[in-house]
């Protein structure tokens, strides 16, 4: 199975840092876009995060799934394994 995790960061971002170190305990690779002084990237975020500006904004198979905050508290209940182990479609 294959997953596609794609983070959009900043580079002095202590909630950044502590999705990419669940992501790296659970061996599981992801693409980081580190939109500090990158507006290219910040506008893509906007448009996939519905205007969501805080970072980091996290997708899981495309799923918008929030910040740090919502991707702890489903690792905390037990779902964020259910959407790692589902295949990109």
């Amino acid at each position: 199975m294959t997953q596609k995790i794609e983070i959009y960061t900043s580079s002095s971002c202590f909630y950044c840092t502590m999705a990419k170190r669940l992501f790296n305990d659970k061996e599981i690779s992801y693409s980081e876009f580190d939109v500090t002084n990158n507006d290219d990237l910040r506008k893509e975020m906007l448009s996939k995060s519905n205007g969501r500006r805080t970072v980091p904004q996290i997708f899981i198979n495309d799923r918008h799934i929030g910040g740090c905050d919502e991707l702890y508290a489903l690792e905390n209940d037990g779902t964020l394994n259910d959407l790692l182990a589902d295949k990109c479609e």
